[in-house]
């Protein structure tokens, strides 16, 4: 998994001059599904999809560092059960749920404690990155840098997030300590270096922890997230990578007049954050989109090198190998940064599934525009490890058919994501409370409809404008098609979605059955008792 990749920067999803040939030959390998879809558009709920295999109204973590609450079914609890442990190196943005583990007696000390505290992995190696001020818990990373001399208290933002600081004469100056250094952080830094070797930056060095651990695995089954914090800014990228492209290599922006003529109000209101005024500003993208493409370029390369490594070790040929990201980034498209709002920039993703499974010879190398989304992974890895999934708990559906291309009574109809912003300035911009912050989005393939409480809703219809700059949520003409999109939001929002200690075959078998312990309910006599018995009608 990356963070903050955008589903069209690769060279198999067309992007023009960002070669990725390692990640294209996983596509050559696998199936890349092109209609793939995040839960929420933003690190913390998104990734709590992904590790739950539910919906955010679902398992309740609704932003960055809102904690997953304890009792929450995740990939380990799902995994373990079938001979696999669930291993993490790198990042998860994971929030525990210290007060409901304190209210339940359970310590992070205690085996169970630091499972809850992990969103249910054994932590080979956390690395979120993200830590400016040292303030959070001291990373393996940065005790590496430490013991590879990158000197300071936090070495991870002075080497890895920084650039030299450079004299009146434009040179650099190593180590001048009257000079401060070039913060990451900055995004008129991203044309420099960071100051950090490439080879202990933060994508190598994931991945060398990544082979670490399976070095030692001996003949366990594992799932390795192998989660890389990078191309997330800060826009940053060690040499050789911070000059691999310039301006020339910038796509042309994707937005219209349009867009801020009269646009929706919390539309607007994203495109008064500063993340995304930073954006609309001469130069900005031709600065940061390079740093941006070199940092996919080195995870690319990174990924060279862990597929080497297993076929190496003989491993490809058993292992189920996924690629994908957390959510995208809009780097000045729709007059926005960040991610957060529903463009395909935001809230679609990269996939790509690569099934070891002779059943899959027939499906390497295809190109699937069926609706998929996050949470279907976590159905695809309980499959592929051999157990039956858990349908009152895991929303998702498991991919093993589609790239063993087995037919299935059905297909998704349309995608779910949602998103609160109640921690963003949007909401004091529009007066809103905190718990009207909320969105909604659906997209059928063809339509995309945001249900934004207390507003009208969004719609935009990806066949005639396929740039999302129209937003027909006051046309009248398509008042139809908004009716039947909201209405299958309130479809999916009465489905079941917190059942989750009881299955659908317990209570098939369960119903009616408290006859049978001597419970009558609704019987006249015992002639009326002896004669349900003798029918074995039961309770029913």
């Amino acid at each position: 998994m990356c963070d903050q990749l955008r589903f069209d920067y690769l060279g198999c999803t067309g992007h023009a001059s960002l070669k990725t040939p390692h990640i294209d030959k996983l596509a050559q390998r696998g199936v890349r599904f092109d209609n793939a879809y995040v839960q929420s558009p933003i690190c913390g709920p998104s990734r709590m999809s992904f590790y739950t295999g539910r919906y955010v109204r679902s398992h309740g973590s609704s932003w960055n560092n809102f904690p997953l609450r304890v009792g929450e079914m995740t990939m380990g609890d799902h995994l373990r059960p079938l001979g696999m442990r669930t291993i993490l190196c790198g990042k998860t943005h994971m929030a525990a749920d210290y007060a409901g583990m304190e209210r339940l007696g359970i310590t992070t000390d205690s085996v169970i404690g630091a499972r809850l505290a992990e969103c249910g992995f054994e932590v080979w190696d956390r690395l979120d990155g993200l830590h400016p001020d040292g303030g959070k818990p001291p990373s393996h990373y940065n005790q590496y840098l430490n013991d590879k001399d990158y000197r300071g208290d936090n070495p991870w933002q002075d080497w890895a997030n920084s650039a030299e600081p450079i004299d009146d004469n434009d040179n650099d100056i190593e180590n001048d300590k009257d000079k401060e250094l070039l913060s990451g952080w900055l995004m008129a830094n991203a044309d420099k270096p960071a100051r950090v070797g490439e080879s202990d930056s933060e994508t190598p060095y994931i991945t060398d922890r990544a082979m670490e651990y399976i070095d030692q695995t001996g003949d366990e089954n594992w799932c390795l997230h192998v989660s890389y914090i990078k191309p997330h800014w800060p826009y940053i990228v060690p040499a050789p990578y911070h000059n691999m492209y310039d301006e020339a290599d910038v796509q042309p922006v994707v937005r219209d007049s349009i867009e801020t003529d009269n646009p929706h109000p919390i539309l607007a209101a994203y495109q008064l954050h500063r993340f995304s005024r930073v954006f609309s500003q001469n130069g900005v993208r031709e600065r940061v989109i390079p740093a941006y493409m070199g940092l996919i370029k080195q995870v690319d390369d990174q990924i060279g090198r862990l597929m080497a490594y297993l076929d190496d070790k003989n491993l490809t040929k058993d292992t189920l190998i996924v690629f994908t990201s957390d959510h995208g980034d809009y780097l000045g498209d729709h007059w926005l940064g960040e991610k957060e709002m529903f463009h395909q920039q935001s809230v679609k993703i990269p996939l790509i599934v690569v099934d070891p499974c002779k059943q899959a010879d027939a499906t390497r190398g295809r190109v699937s525009e069926t609706l998929v989304e996050a949470i279907d992974l976590l159905p695809t890895f309980v499959e592929y490890a051999g157990g039956q999934v858990a349908q009152h708990i895991l929303e998702g559906r498991s991919l093993l058919s589609q790239t063993r291309a087995i037919k299935t009574a059905s297909q998704r109809q349309y995608v779910i994501s949602e998103y609160d912003y109640s921690m963003r300035k949007a909401r004091s911009i529009l007066g809103q409370e905190i718990k009207d912050c909320r969105m909604i989005m659906i997209f059928d393939g063809r339509y995309k409809l945001i249900h934004v409480e207390d507003y009208r809703p969004m719609l935009f219809d990806l066949d005639t404008d396929p740039q999302e700059f129209t937003d027909l949520g006051e046309d009248a003409e398509y008042q139809n098609i908004r009716d039947i999109l909201l209405d299958k939001i309130f479809i999916w929002s009465r489905a079941h979605h917190n059942r989750v200690t009881i299955s659908d075959e317990y209570i098939q078998n369960a119903a009616g059955k408290e006859f049978f312990k001597g419970i009558y309910i609704g019987f006249w006599d015992e002639d009326a008792v002896k004669a349900a018995n003798e029918q074995g009608e039961g309770g029913n």
